[in-house]
């Protein structure tokens, strides 16, 4: 064998822990050569896992180190997330290349909460992030990500730059009202609002961009559906029967219009108690699994009815940012690299590279 085949046969076997293919079946090693005995490996990763770089890279150099006539390893780790397609006969948005909309049937879950938990993990494993707070009768995206008390500014009086917090790109009709201020709108006033804030918004260059849905299945919802380009909705949960109710029928509705369901997150899934530790399922258990299973959706994650959680949000420093390092941002970090997977995997959008068709007499 030659010596590019003997670096090969012997990275051939490595599984990425994170997709669970081997790194030459996701086609991530874009360099793999032997110069002067030393064994050079370039990894492109299609989703952010900066958490996981040094992991990946002792895997390579572990594996490179036992090839015959090696004596030395120099491997690179990166990542690079493109656009992927949306619903079908709707444009990607200016600057954005993916969205992803974060939803439940019903309101109390968490949702706000696993949004921009998520986005702060996506930014954490190195991804440029937005986050869009689409309750446009209950904003609490400036509260959680500790911006509440600042404006956005309009360079040119028709557009608005985002606030830009912890890394994240934000931007929420609660940054443009007073807090105590009512949204007393019918639903056409609120879907205007909304796009409004989606399109008007100057996003710079974002991996992805989450947005945070109100509870149900209405106005919002279904404009969204059909007028945004997602790219994948992530549906979240609890346990409880009645959250797992509604919850199917935000899935469904997503169905419907064609937008591919990325997983589902259960949230409050056990509670631990903060004197004795103990772990009891308080709101049921095995109803996310039970979802997936009747969906063909995988689980996500489950994130536990910690106190912490809430009173980091309630704080203005969500737990990711809160404590990055800690065991609760570990789950949210987990749960976004396997959303960005499930992104990765869905069709790329080359409408970007397409040629103009310009037709001249």
């Amino acid at each position: 064998m030659s010596n590019p085949e003997l670096l090969q046969a012997a990275v051939a076997a490595l599984v990425d822990p994170n997709t669970g293919k081997t790194y030459l079946a996701g086609k991530c090693i874009k360099r793999l050569e032997l110069i002067d005995g030393q064994a050079h490996a370039d990894v492109l990763l299609g989703y952010p896992a900066a958490s996981q770089f040094d992991a990946i890279r002792s895997q390579f150099e572990a594996a490179l180190s036992a090839v015959d006539g090696v004596n030395g390893t120099n491997v690179t780790v990166r990542s690079q997330v493109v656009s992927h397609a949306a619903q079908r006969g709707v444009p990607l948005l200016k600057n954005v290349k993916n969205v992803i909309a974060v939803a439940s049937g019903k309101g109390g879950v968490g949702k706000s909460t696993t949004s921009v938990n998520l986005a702060l993990a996506l930014a954490a494993e190195g991804a440029r992030v937005g986050l869009l707070d689409a309750d446009i009768y209950g904003p609490s995206q400036p509260l959680m990500m500790g911006v509440a008390d600042q404006k956005p500014q309009s360079p040119d009086n028709k557009h608005i730059e985002p606030i830009v917090s912890y890394g994240v790109q934000t931007m929420s009709i609660g940054f443009l009202i007073d807090p105590e201020q009512p949204m007393v709108w019918r639903g056409p006033m609120v879907t205007q609002a909304l796009q409004q804030l989606l399109n008007d918004t100057l996003w710079d260059d974002l991996d992805y961009l989450v947005i945070d849905l109100p509870p149900g299945t209405g106005d919002i919802q279904l404009t969204l559906s059909q007028k945004v380009p997602l790219t994948g909705a992530v549906i979240v949960t609890t346990p409880q029967d009645i959250a797992l109710l509604d919850a199917r029928k935000g899935l469904k509705m997503f169905e419907k219009v064609g937008v591919p369901i990325l997983g589902i997150v259960e949230n409050m899934s056990t509670h631990v108690c903060s004197n004795c530790g103990h772990i009891e399922p308080i709101f049921g258990e095995g109803g996310g699994e039970k979802m997936g299973e009747d969906y063909g959706v995988s689980l996500l994650g489950k994130l536990p009815l910690d106190l912490s959680i809430r009173t980091s949000v309630d704080a203005g420093k969500p737990s990711v940012a809160a404590d990055p390092d800690g065991a609760i941002a570990a789950l949210y970090k987990a749960i976004a690299r396997k959303v960005a997977i499930g992104v990765a995997a869905r069709a790329q959008d080359f409408s970007a590279k397409f040629p103009k068709i310009v037709i001249q007499k």
